[in-house]
């Protein structure tokens, strides 16, 4: 089968995506596909969603920080954008969500917005709540594990052990 001119094949535009969750979530790209698809159809209806046409392209998740790449049509990056802002949880975890850029292709996507700001996290104990308890530590604060779950908090709330 030939395939179309170049004149006439669609134009792309990658969001460069960024993940953040607790230490323990699980996610992968099917539930996020699936997020961003509901997003977009709740905020933008059939149509408008139909004309973003947002997939993912590339998704790496683990240790509660992700990346993924979302491919959507030329002229409908902005739609796009807030329809991603507005996934606040995946798979029952919530999530906070951040397009760290908008680029022409998947390389420029990778190379300019993504890979390289992986921060490094380790699990220490901390005094929080005058309590000695495990935290994964980040370069902007921790995650203190509570009883069942986790708490976000700043450096100025612990204490290291």
């Amino acid at each position: 089968m030939k395939h179309l001119p170049k004149h006439l094949q669609p134009r792309w535009r990658y969001l460069a995506v960024e993940i953040e969750s607790w230490p323990d979530a699980s996610i992968d790209r099917r539930a996020f596909q699936r997020e961003c698809w509901y997003a977009a159809q709740n905020l933008l209806g059939d149509p408008g969603s139909a004309r973003a046409d947002m997939t993912v392209v590339r998704f790496e998740f683990a240790g509660g920080l992700g990346e993924a790449i979302v491919r959507v049509r030329r002229g409908e990056t902005e739609p796009a954008r807030a329809a991603v802002a507005c996934i606040d949880g995946i798979d029952g975890a919530a999530v906070g969500i951040r397009v760290r850029g908008i680029s022409g292709t998947i390389r420029a996507a990778e190379e300019n917005y993504l890979g390289k700001r992986r921060q490094d996290s380790e699990e220490r104990n901390v005094v929080f709540g005058n309590e000695e308890r495990v935290a994964v530590l980040r370069e902007c604060g921790a995650d203190v594990r509570l009883d069942e779950a986790f708490a976000g908090a700043t450096d100025l709330d612990y204490d290291l052990v």
